[in-house]
């Protein structure tokens, strides 16, 4: 189906020919060749892209052109590689898009993840209303969206990393600091600063800053944790760290994104 989807806007029978054999390339696993008989290879350079154009074809241009004017009122689809989410302007339309949806992925060999995929009321609050009761929250691409009220008291839809996003970041920053504890200084805090500025550079949108900093002070109590037990001993306590943190400064939490 994939290779039928592809015929349609490649003609060039190398380029074709190209893909099929990074179709039944293989996966090398633990030094052994395995190949699987469906699915594109895991890990493969061309399965992101093959992944995209399938959906694309399978989900996106079907709601567009199927399933959007059969709708009674607003609706979209916003799709990154394969996770996604469907908005409706009411609960009836929504509840039919749900009921056709598995049937329509399964046509084409793909099911629903049940433990991510739920129906959820996501409608701005009553002008009076003091919290937002009654809504719902909605992660996406590691983000919690929720209702909230502005410096001037409007409901807006505000955005923070998602519980899981951010607890996964500080599981890994905690280990990478025990993995590494005995590296020079210098090293550690290179890599620790990479770290830090790849997470403020997704997550440093307005509005999350507080959570920010909640990753920079974990980053801060992992590393001088595991730096005193270097050697099995404890040596290096926070009058230490201060004055390494004059030497080598971890960056400070930014907001990378203020117009998000």
């Amino acid at each position: 189906m994939l290779r039928d989807i592809l015929r349609r806007r490649v003609r060039d029978g190398g380029i074709l020919r190209l893909i099929g054999k990074w179709l039944n390339a293989g996966v090398m696993d633990s030094g052994e060749l395995f190949h699987p008989e469906t699915g594109t290879p895991q890990g493969g350079v061309i399965s992101p892209l093959l992944a995209n154009i399938y959906l694309h074809a399978i989900l996106d241009e079907w709601f567009a052109q199927v399933v959007q004017p059969r709708l009674g009122g607003r609706s979209f689809l916003i799709r990154f590689a394969d996770d996604f989410v469907i908005v409706c302007a009411s609960e009836k339309d929504a509840r039919r898009v749900l009921d056709v949806l598995p049937r329509r992925l399964a046509k084409y060999g793909l099911t629903l993840n049940p433990e991510k995929t739920r129906l959820i009321r996501f409608r701005q609050p009553e002008a009076t209303s003091q919290k937002a009761d009654g809504n719902g929250t909605l992660d996406f691409l590691g983000f919690t969206h929720h209702w909230t009220r502005s410096r001037r008291g409007y409901w807006v839809i505000k955005r923070r990393t998602a519980r899981k996003a951010l607890h996964r970041s500080m599981r890994d920053i905690t280990v990478w600091c025990r993995n590494h504890r005995h590296f020079a200084l210098k090293a550690q805090h290179h890599m620790l600063c990479l770290k830090l500025r790849g997470h403020y550079g997704y997550y440093g949108i307005k509005g999350n800053y507080r959570l920010l900093v909640q990753l920079y002070e974990h980053t801060k109590q992992a590393w001088v944790k595991w730096l005193n037990r270097r050697g099995g001993k404890k040596h290096f306590g926070w009058k230490a760290f201060a004055q390494l943190e004059e030497a080598l400064p971890l960056p400070l939490p930014r907001i990378a994104h203020a117009s998000v």
